[in-house]
């Protein structure tokens, strides 16, 4: 009897032991899940971190892209603005030296400027022709007047080459029609005859 009792008492003290070791089991399982589910939040928490800065990133890039496009268009614009400003003139000036031209001619026509029939209207071609180049010039309208200077094939056009050992190769030996130019632009070449 006193034998049943000790194993009674064993038994009795065993399931508690057990009770508390499922509860010590069961912490420990919660406590690894735990740890599990802070792993897989953690590696959650850094790939929408990634793909936050990835998209941040894109998103800069794109925003500076689009700047400096609105930049060189702002460029653009206003460089075709100053061009538009600064060659406006250009068809009109164009169609004006044919009317400079033709006081040139006929200034040239007259066989004796000094005779007093004629004295009197050459001063006046003349002053004509002056008072035209300096409303040219007061508009960027300058004269291209080569004679005696090297050919340039961007300012002159050369009708015809002549020998001619006074003077050295390539240069202007006359000027047929002169050359206007237009804020640095050519508008119309001079026609000259060159040396060989």
């Amino acid at each position: 009897m006193a034998e049943e009792e000790a194993s009674k008492k064993k038994e009795d003290s065993q399931e508690p032991e057990s009770e508390n070791t499922e509860a010590v089991e069961q912490e420990d399982a919660t406590d690894s899940d735990e740890e599990q589910g802070s792993e897989v939040d953690s590696e959650v928490q850094a790939a929408i971190d990634e793909a936050v800065s990835a998209a941040l990133a894109e998103q800069q890039d794109t925003v500076m892209r689009a700047h400096a496009e609105v930049q060189n268009m702002r460029r653009r614009a206003e460089a075709d603005v100053e061009k538009a400003h600064k060659y406006a003139l250009e068809k009109f000036s164009t169609d004006l030296l044919n009317v400079m031209d033709n006081m040139e001619r006929a200034l040239q026509a007259v066989e004796d400027p000094e005779e007093e029939s004629v004295k009197a209207l050459c001063e006046g071609i003349e002053l004509t022709i002056k008072e035209f180049l300096a409303v040219l010039n007061k508009h960027s309208i300058e004269q291209i007047d080569p004679q005696g200077e090297p050919f340039d094939p961007l300012l002159h056009q050369a009708i015809s080459m002549v020998e001619n050992p006074d003077v050295e190769p390539n240069t202007v030996i006359t000027v047929v029609q002169k050359g206007y130019s237009l804020s640095g632009r050519v508008i119309r070449p001079a026609m000259v005859i060159v040396s060989k």
